[in-house]
């Protein structure tokens, strides 16, 4: 059989458009998949794989202690990739409809106060040279535009328009949206910028470089943002997905509507930004027990 792999991942970068993200996650699960059966028994092959097999792998996940989230995105692979390959006619039948994934456990978004981040951005001495200017602005463009760190790492200048206050930010399945900001975030993004061409040599068009002029790298961002939420928050995590949450919630702590908010962060869908409506409604019961008298 021809590498079904190798063809559906090539389906997903090419046809589905999905991100280079997206597409390497998907193939780090397919083939942890394919060696857990292989492994079983070499004479199996993708289309020889039955419902049992992908159970017992999921079993196996789940005694190593990996989280329900975790086990049903591997699964979410798994059966993208049968589904493609019934299609394709590559296989007779798809095992994988027949499986049900873990049940996840719902938590509430982390997210770090408002007063908490006036204290970092406001209150912390931040240096003039390259590296503090530049941690400072990811981290209040974070934290203004609700950004995912893979967004903001896409972001050249040419996708930040001072005349009208907004940025042109490429999501999830290359899908484009506008965010606007405010004079704040402006004034740091100018004053990253005139710090960083006077000091980088820039080698692309990238807006946030590292020392050597190249984009800045995911990996980094996260460091970045961990570094300096310390001296924020006691937060365990400590993440750039967690200002995305505060983002959101400060948005609807302040009456910011729910549909307004949807389209900020880029959800498809209106129940995956209700989940921050749980988080604000947490928080003012937390407000009500400590300010009420009887509470």
């Amino acid at each position: 059989m021809a590498n079904i792999i190798g063809l559906f991942i090539s389906y997903l970068r090419f046809e589905r458009n999905r991100s280079e993200l997206t597409v390497k996650r998907y193939e780090r699960s397919l083939r942890d998949f394919e060696t857990f059966f292989t492994e079983k028994d070499s004479s199996l092959s993708w289309s020889a794989v039955d419902a049992d097999i992908i159970r017992e792998w999921m079993e196996k996940m789940m005694d190593k202690g990996n989280k329900a989230t975790s086990v049903n995105a591997d699964l979410s692979a798994v059966r993208s990739l049968f589904r493609f390959a019934l299609s394709r006619k590559l296989i007779d039948c798809d095992p994988a409809r027949l499986v049900t994934g873990p049940k996840k456990q719902k938590t509430l978004p982390q997210f770090v106060k408002e007063r908490e981040m006036d204290e970092l951005l406001d209150g912390k001495e931040w240096g003039d040279d390259y590296n503090n200017v530049r941690a400072r602005t990811i981290i209040l463009l974070l934290y203004e535009t609700g950004l995912r760190r893979s967004e903001l790492t896409g972001l050249n200048d040419n996708d930040v328009d001072f005349v009208s206050r907004q940025v042109r930010v490429t999501g999830k399945r290359r899908k484009q949206r506008i965010v606007p900001f405010g004079d704040e975030l402006e004034k740091a993004l100018r004053q990253y910028i005139e710090v960083r061409d006077k000091t980088i040599e820039r080698q692309c068009d990238a807006l946030f470089l590292t020392e050597k002029g190249q984009r800045i790298s995911g990996e980094k961002v996260y460091s970045i943002v961990k570094e300096n939420l310390t001296f924020a928050t006691s937060l365990k995590k400590r993440s750039p997905h967690v200002l995305r949450h505060s983002f959101a919630t400060a948005l609807l702590n302040h009456d910011a509507g729910l549909e307004n908010v949807r389209l900020l962060l880029g959800h498809e869908s209106i129940e995956t930004t209700e989940i921050y409506t749980h988080a604000t409604f947490e928080q003012m019961k937390r407000v009500y027990k400590d300010a009420h008298p009887r509470g």
